[in-house]
């Protein structure tokens, strides 16, 4: 499309990880790959997929 608004408009409402407009690129590591939703799939590359491999733990304690 020529139209960039329409194109913008149009990713916004795909529920997916990744969009091409008018192409693609090559891999790059700061960009993140992975599933969505229910698919499986974590993420990878990039600051989110580090996030793949932790665990949130909250550790309460009493006031000393």
């Amino acid at each position: 499309t020529t139209d960039e608004t329409q194109a913008r408009q149009m990713a916004a409402r795909l529920e997916c990880g990744g969009v091409f407009i008018n192409g693609y690129c090559a891999s790059d590591a700061r960009v993140a790959f992975g599933g969505v939703k229910k698919s499986g799939f974590g993420r990878e590359l990039s600051h989110f997929g580090l996030h793949e491999f932790c665990n949130i733990q909250t550790v309460w304690k009493d006031r000393i």
